[in-house]
């Protein structure tokens, strides 16, 4: 059995109850308290072994409490309660130094796995720094309360005081870059700039200017030296979005940044160090790229130290009706008409599956607001609205994301339907082998910049075979470029 002696304050009597039984039947001691003070006091005397609290109190907020007992006993863990479920919650405790945050309602089964590793564990006190920054502003970066955006805020919470290397992956639309920036505006570094950069927006033979700067005559236009975005974000956070676009020789002087923490500017000789925090976002699948050969392995674990998945909306449709509140609050900020949202509307809305994400409903909600004149916006009018959305999914699923089978056979089949008696002449197997061929290995080139013994890795053909082909069906090859 479990030993130990946990102090519990809750003005909430259910919940000293049943936190009480729960972690009794573990073999602690639980003694239990409404207020602040009288917690205090026991705290002061030496007793408890842990102290699990709210941060509503009636007498004292339990994060001023929880400072106090850091100063006198920085070495009792104590497990921080809270109904307020945001990101700002989440880093406000842990901060202040809580050994962990449990948003309510939570898995007592979990309460006590949490208790039972942090008596095994020494406490570990707050930095002074940490302690002095405080004061973070109210405004919420990530909205959400369901249990996915919960444990995405105790992660990013344990995130935010440290210069780990993090790796956002997720779906489009799903908001990487506000993780970053959440991660940078309540960090060490938000003092710094915040410096973001697409790899797929910028021209691939541009990417290693645009990072690491250029020096004068280095190439031509080149006509003054160019400061790039690692210089730029010198103090603070680099934020490297799509990073799975970004070219094998960027990889590879990325790669030495994070290993050697320098870099020399495109036709410079002179070694800069590199004071910054990288954060990279991609919606691809990078350990597919690796085993492709489009992305170096090396330089994925390099960036993966920390990796943060975010879910898609579909895997958190609780949190829909915040969100909306959200977005028209935004909207009416930026000069929209003030909208409410009616409940059966929200239904709908939660019935949605949003292939497009947060970024979707965001735009559906300013397009509410913004072309429909009532005030409160009914039932039809989002179900008109989902059904169009609807509908172009469906058209852009028929014509982009069908398998290659798929694609074929559809196409094939409106052909036949249309000409039964008119069919096409013989040889239409080798046909639909070539106009699938030819782009295959044309695309695989340009992905490898027209290196073949990649290339033909890539595709799962001999070398000899490739170069046959591309003799055969008359492809281009340039190397070096895409």
């Amino acid at each position: 059995m479990a030993e130990g002696t946990i102090l519990v304050a809750d003005d909430d009597n259910s919940i000293r109850t049943v936190i009480g039984h729960a972690l009794g039947r573990e073999g602690y001691e639980v003694r239990s308290t409404s207020n602040a003070a009288t917690l205090w006091r026991w705290v002061s005397e030496g007793e408890g072994d842990l102290v699990v609290t709210d941060v509503i109190m009636p007498d004292e907020d339990g994060l001023e409490l929880l400072s106090r007992i850091n100063q006198i006993r920085p070495e009792l863990p104590v497990v921080v309660m809270s109904a307020r479920n945001t990101m700002l919650m989440a880093i406000r405790a842990t901060e202040r130094g809580a050994y962990e945050y449990l948003p309510k309602p939570f898995d007592l089964n979990e309460l006590a796995r949490i208790v039972e590793r942090a008596l095994a564990s020494p406490a570990v006190p707050p930095s002074e720094d940490a302690a002095q920054r405080g004061g973070l502003d109210d405004a919420m970066p990530l909205i959400g309360r369901s249990p996915a955006m919960q444990e995405l805020y105790r992660l990013l919470a344990r995130l935010v005081s440290t210069d780990l290397t993090v790796l956002i992956s997720g779906p489009s639309g799903t908001g990487k870059e506000l993780v970053a920036r959440a991660l940078h505006d309540y960090g060490k570094r938000r003092h710094g700039p915040f410096v973001p950069i697409n790899m797929a927006a910028i021209p691939r033979e541009l990417i290693e200017s645009e990072l690491f700067g250029h020096e004068k005559g280095a190439f031509t236009g080149a006509t003054t030296r160019g400061i790039g975005k690692f210089e730029q974000a010198e103090g603070g956070t680099l934020f490297l979005d799509e990073i799975g676009d970004m070219p094998m020789e960027a990889q590879t002087r990325l790669l030495r940044v994070l290993q050697q923490g320098e870099f020399t500017t495109v036709g410079g000789r002179r070694s800069i160090r590199a004071d910054v925090r990288i954060v990279a976002a991609t919606n691809r699948n990078l350990r597919q790229f690796v085993r492709q050969g489009l992305f170096r392995e090396d330089l994925f674990y390099r960036l993966n130290v920390v990796p943060v998945r975010l879910p898609a909306l579909k895997d958190r449709l609780e949190d829909i009706s915040d969100l909306v509140r959200h977005f028209l609050d935004i909207a009416a900020a930026d000069g929209l008409p003030q909208k409410t949202i009616s409940s059966e509307a929200m239904s709908l809305l939660r019935s949605y599956s949003w292939p497009g994400n947060v970024r979707e409903l965001e735009n559906l909600v300013r397009r509410l607001s913004a072309l429909y004149a009532e005030e409160a916006i009914e039932a039809d009018v989002v179900r008109m609205e989902l059904e169009e959305a609807s509908a172009g999914t469906q058209q852009e699923n028929d014509s982009s994301t069908d398998s290659f089978g798929e694609s074929i056979e559809r196409h094939l089949s409106r052909y036949f339907a249309a000409h039964e008696d008119d069919l096409p002449p013989s040889g239409l197997y080798g046909r639909v082998i070539k106009e699938v061929e030819r782009p295959l290995i044309a695309m695989c080139l340009s992905a490898t910049r027209g290196n073949q013994i990649r290339a033909a890795k890539l595709l799962g053909l001999n070398r000899n075979t490739l170069r046959k082909k591309i003799n055969e069906l008359q492809i281009r090859v340039v190397r070096g470029a895409q």
